[in-house]
C-alpha cells in the first residue's frame, strides 16, 4: 500500500490558482504527485471553499476555467464521511479554525499525512498533526 498523499487546504490550492506566496512550493508538490502518479487529498468541503471563493470574488466565467483546470492536477477530493466529521468537530471544539479547516485537519490525521498550507490558523494544531508550510 501507497502512503497516502499530503492534504491541500483551500489557502494552499488558492494560492496556487492565483499564483500568490506559496504557490511555488504547491507546484512543486503537484509536479512530484504527478510523476510518481500519485495524487495528493483534497477534502471535498475545502473544495467547496475554493469554489465559493473564486465564485464570489472572480465570477462565473473565472471559476469555469479553475474547474476545467482541476480536473488535470493530481488531486483526489475526498468525500466526507461520519468519521471524518467526527474528526473535524473534535478540531473544532479544541481550537479555534473554520470547519473547512478543521475538516483539512481531520483529513490529514485520519490519512497520517501532511497538511500542506499557509495558513496561520493551525498554528495551535502543529502538535496534532504535521504541517508542510508553504511560506517560509
Amino acid at each position: 500500500m501507497t502512503p497516502a498523499g499530503p492534504v491541500l487546504d483551500s489557502y494552499a490550492l488558492l494560492a496556487y490558482l492565483r499564483d500568490e506566496p506559496g504557490a511555488d512550493a504547491v507546484q512543486k508538490i503537484l509536479e512530484k504527485a504527478g510523476r510518481k502518479g500519485a495524487s495528493v487529498l483534497m477534502c471535498d468541503v475545502n473544495y467547496a471553499e475554493v469554489q465559493y471563493i473564486t465564485r464570489r470574488k472572480n465570477g462565473e466565467s473565472v471559476w469555469e476555467q479553475v474547474s476545467a483546470a482541476l480536473v488535470s492536477l493530481p488531486i483526489e477530493f475526498v468525500s466526507t464521511s461520519r468519521a471524518l466529521a467526527d474528526g473535524a468537530a473534535h478540531f473544532k471544539v479544541r481550537h479555534r479554525l473554520s470547519l473547512a479547516d478543521a475538516f483539512a485537519a481531520a483529513l490529514a490525521r485520519e490519512r497520517k499525512t501532511d497538511l500542506v498550507t499557509g495558513d496561520p490558523e493551525f498554528r495551535p494544531l502543529a502538535k496534532e498533526i504535521k504541517i508542510n508550510w508553504i511560506l517560509a
